[in-house]
């Protein structure tokens, strides 16, 4: 096949079809692709060979040699931006296949653990996923970053400048989210506690997102995450290209106001915040994407009812001065619990075209499905074949938004796990070198992406918009 385009190439060359220019780049394009898709992979794309039965194929993750922070180059390693519906890095696109891995921080924390977060970002690198989520905070409890308002256990700190050098690494971005609605690792229920510990009569925890005092607090954290000067790289957080973004809150909620109003504030307040100290990051909500008020034709779209009644407004909250790009969270078997996996893959398509259709045309900003998986465990409607089945569904809606140049910009499988660590697992976990059919299908993703990536690059590069070119993405 490869021979035939060469042949073809050459024929339009010496017919004068084709300009020096053109005749070069059409070569580099060829080999390019050669080498993209000639490591053991079966992705292609453009005639794309799906993936079938045959994924166990797929070579066992192997580790990646890792380069000196030296020989990362600064002008190959530069913060991501959006431009319209896509991201980019300088001229090129940047199509997110990534993963969470919450706990990052809190094993670094600990000598005897912390090579689990190498350890992870070595098998996530080996399969070509260039994006982790994972927690900016713990507050108050067990091996706490911050023991109370801005006071800091150092140690715990250096652990997430561990975390960060050893992301670039590996070339893994981040997105560090600041606070969780949860109790889980503090949450906003500790600020309130706080606050309370210091005299305030506060009677809800929702009263974090409009007492000035506790407003007061977090406002701090994220200063001193933002300005944290890391110890191993000596780069600010806020001046290191390793942060892909920041997230406000993980899963923000206020059931108290289901108006919407007082969540809202609360963001506009926040992203001004956050964009006064680092206007050059992205940032996002941390929404699961339920659709408010401000939408009461979209409500139909939600998993039940309670989803619309909990605070939170996509297209709403996302026209908020500052954030950058849309965070939408995929979870049929907890919001369906009870329907089959037939009727949960289609809510997951439905769920998924709406929020990209409205990124699209209501926000004009890209989307990013920033947690979505299924759980395997006892009693649960998947199991490991069916949750292979969601993922590649997942990708495969996303990958048909890349081809036509969309706002479906990625998504982040929540969870990846290194061996060892399965007493932390939640029913989402998987491990890679153990899940090889998986791990198979987000190679394949990943190596499709690069396809689309490379081939809107030097598009890019020679101003040349035509074909293949406008069909992945308009850089």
């Amino acid at each position: 096949m490869v021979a035939t385009i060469m042949e073809t190439i050459f024929k339009e060359k010496s017919r004068g079809k084709l300009s020096l220019i053109h005749f070069l780049v059409r070569c580099f394009a060829v080999a390019a692709t050669i080498l993209l898709l000639t490591d053991g992979s079966h992705a292609h794309v453009d005639g794309v060979e799906m993936l079938g039965d045959n994924v166990d194929a797929t070579p066992p993750v192997q580790r990646t040699e890792v380069k000196s922070f030296e020989a990362i180059r600064d002008d190959q390693w530069r913060t991501v931006k959006t431009r319209g519906s896509q991201f980019v890095v300088g001229d090129r696109p940047f199509y997110v296949n990534g993963f969470n891995a919450y706990w990052l921080m809190i094993l670094a924390a600990d000598p005897s653990t912390r090579g689990k977060v190498t350890e992870v970002f070595q098998q996530a690198a080996a399969v070509g996923l260039p994006v982790c989520r994972t927690w900016g905070f713990n507050d108050g409890g067990w091996r706490a970053l911050q023991k109370s308002p801005a006071v800091y256990d150092e140690d715990v700190f250096k652990a997430l400048d561990f975390v960060v050098s050893e992301a670039r690494k590996y070339r893994i971005r981040l997105i560090l989210s600041l606070i969780n609605n949860w109790d889980c690792y503090g949450g906003k229920a500790q600020y309130v506690k706080w606050a309370g510990d210091a005299g305030l009569n506060l009677t809800s925890d929702d009263d974090f997102f409009s007492d000035q005092t506790v407003k007061g607090y977090f406002k701090n954290h994220v200063k001193n995450m933002l300005t944290r000067m890391n110890t191993y790289t000596n780069v600010t957080y806020k001046d290191d290209p390793t942060i892909f973004a920041w997230e406000i809150m993980n899963e923000l909620r206020c059931t108290s106001d289901p108006t919407g109003n007082k969540l809202q504030a609360w963001i506009r307040e926040m992203a001004f915040h956050v964009k006064s100290i680092d206007p050059d990051h992205l940032l996002e909500v941390g929404a699961e994407g339920f659709y408010g008020p401000s939408s009461p034709a979209r409500l139909q779209a939600n998993p039940n009812t309670y989803a619309g009644q909990v605070g939170t407004d996509f297209i709403r909250n996302h026209r908020v001065l500052g954030v950058d790009f849309a965070s939408v969270h995929i979870y049929p078997d907890t919001w369906m619990s009870g329907a089959s996996v037939e009727e949960q893959l289609k809510f997951a398509q439905s769920w998924m075209q709406a929020h990209i259709a409205d990124t699209e045309g209501e926000l004009g900003m890209p989307v990013v499905f920033t947690e979505f998986g299924v759980s395997t465990k006892a009693r649960s409607t998947f199991n490991a074949t069916s949750r292979d089945q969601f993922i590649q569904a997942v990708y495969g809606l996303l990958l048909d938004s890349t081809r036509r140049g969309g706002a479906g910009a990625g998504a982040l499988l929540w969870q990846v796990f290194p061996e060892g660590m399965e007493y932390m697992d939640d029913g989402y976990g998987i491990v890679l070198p153990k899940a090889k059919a998986t791990a198979g299908i987000m190679s394949v993703n990943s190596k499709r992406l690069v396809v689309f990536n490379s081939r809107c690059a030097w598009s890019c590069h020679w101003g040349c918009r035509k074909g293949g070119a406008a069909a992945v993405g308009g850089c």
